[in-house]
């Protein structure tokens, strides 16, 4: 029977590049919440000769999400999950932004442990923008509010925004929401592991895609200038690695964050430090 790859976010720019990869020993099914988007994906994919289903689905919708893996898991077992679905600081307000890609990762992932199979694995989109939130700015003891009390974590989440400003709200919602999902892949690998499954995030630098660019005059287009490598990273470069974190050869690989960034972090911190030194 064949095998299959979820993935969200389907129709964007890492999704759709990494159904070309995963789409060469895999059914795919894609989702997205842009239908003319995903519409033009499939014939993308098909026209390639990869099988793609494509299923309709707002990730913050429990059964819109939990129709996701039924058509997935009625095709064929699941093998893996790759959660690219998410959104950007310019693309609505700090409510959108919080509820899209932590409560999004949230649906999507509850349903794959419910659903997959032993050995299967999920790979979740955060950021580099995590990488770059203070300590202190991380509501992180109100993350378990996620399972008990969705709507107190959504008050405690978008409250520690509060201090950014009405202009920088988003964009502090997003770095917090990316933190969760980071948080959510470590957090939760030990109870996926005792279902015999693997969980991963990455964290992507300034990719050129449609909604990477969208950040391009808001911080992203800045921090490429501080890179070790100084230009924006690709999507088919973010595709390779997601791609391999969620395939049979990274078995070992779970409860962590990859950073792929192109130095971005590595130099800010560093150049940091010697600034500390001289001042």
């Amino acid at each position: 029977m064949t095998r299959v790859s979820v993935i969200t976010g389907g129709a964007g720019g890492m999704g759709r590049a990494t159904a070309k990869i995963v789409g060469q020993d895999h059914t795919v099914v894609l989702c997205d919440i842009r239908q003319d988007r995903l519409d033009g994906a499939v014939a993308e994919l098909e026209s390639l000769g990869i099988s793609a289903t494509p299923v309709h689905c707002d990730v913050t919708d429990r059964d819109a999400v939990a129709r996701l893996f039924e058509a997935a898991a009625g095709i064929g077992p699941i093998a893996s999950v790759i959660h690219a679905a998410g959104v950007s600081p310019s693309m609505g307000d700090a409510d959108y932004v919080m509820t899209t890609n932590a409560i999004g990762t949230l649906r999507v992932n509850e349903a794959f442990f419910a659903t997959a199979g032993e050995g299967s694995a999920i790979v979740n989109v955060a950021s580099m923008a995590s990488h770059m939130l203070p300590d202190e700015l991380v509501p992180a003891q109100h993350f378990d509010l996620a399972f008990t009390d969705e709507p107190r974590f959504l008050t405690e989440m978008l409250a520690a925004c509060d201090i950014a400003g009405e202009e920088m709200r988003s964009g502090l919602a997003y770095s917090v929401s990316k933190t969760f999902v980071r948080w959510y892949s470590s957090a939760q690998a030990e109870r996926f592991n005792a279902r015999g499954l693997r969980i991963v995030s990455v964290s992507p630098g300034s990719v050129d895609t449609e909604m990477g660019l969208l950040e391009a005059d808001a911080g992203a287009g800045a921090m490429v200038a501080n890179a070790a490598v100084p230009r924006w990273g690709k999507a088919e470069e973010m595709a390779e690695l997601f791609a391999f974190c969620a395939s049979d050869r990274a078995t070992y690989l779970t409860g962590t964050d990859i950073l792929n960034d192109g130095g971005v972090i590595a130099s800010m911190r560093e150049r940091a430090r010697v600034a500390a030194q001289n001042a």
